[in-house]
């Protein structure tokens, strides 16, 4: 499937609605993150992003709870953990209690590549608010928060 188009001009009776906006500031947002990724992320994917900040907060946890904790599918999860592997970001282990099951670790060249990576996402994060005052920014951060979490 393509891409949608950007709209060249919106109908009026669209155009306040809130589900509107939404959808387009998370379109450029998206796109934004994107472009940044791309041109600063070294390969890296925000997927990849969520997996190293996980582990990093979180400590090292099994793939399957990984990819529940962080709302990635499992065979995503295990796509990336591969990748980040080879990359020697993440490790992965047997779980000595149960051999099927493997634990995942951030190494520290992850926990660097992390830091970099926070460097890019503020960077999206400045230019998407841009137009937005420091207080509008806070305001606006606030209301996504309640909003995402009703």
């Amino acid at each position: 499937m393509r891409e949608p188009l950007p709209p060249r001009r919106t109908p009026d009776r669209q155009n306040a609605r809130p589900t509107w906006l939404l959808g387009r500031a998370a379109a450029r947002s998206s796109a934004l993150l994107a472009a940044a990724f791309a041109e600063h992320g070294d390969g890296l994917r925000g997927y990849h992003y969520r997996l190293l900040a996980a582990l990093e907060q979180w400590g090292p946890e099994s793939q399957a709870d990984l990819g529940r904790d962080t709302g990635i599918d499992r065979s995503d999860v295990t796509g990336a953990l591969r990748e980040l592997e080879e990359r020697g970001l993440v490790e992965r282990e047997e779980d000595s209690g149960n051999r099927r099951r493997k634990i995942v670790s951030v190494t520290p060249a992850g926990v660097a590549a992390l830091r970099r990576l926070d460097g890019v996402l503020d960077d999206v994060q400045k230019a998407l608010l841009a137009p937005l005052s420091a207080a509008q920014r806070r305001q606006f951060t606030e209301i996504m928060a309640l909003l995402g979490d009703s």
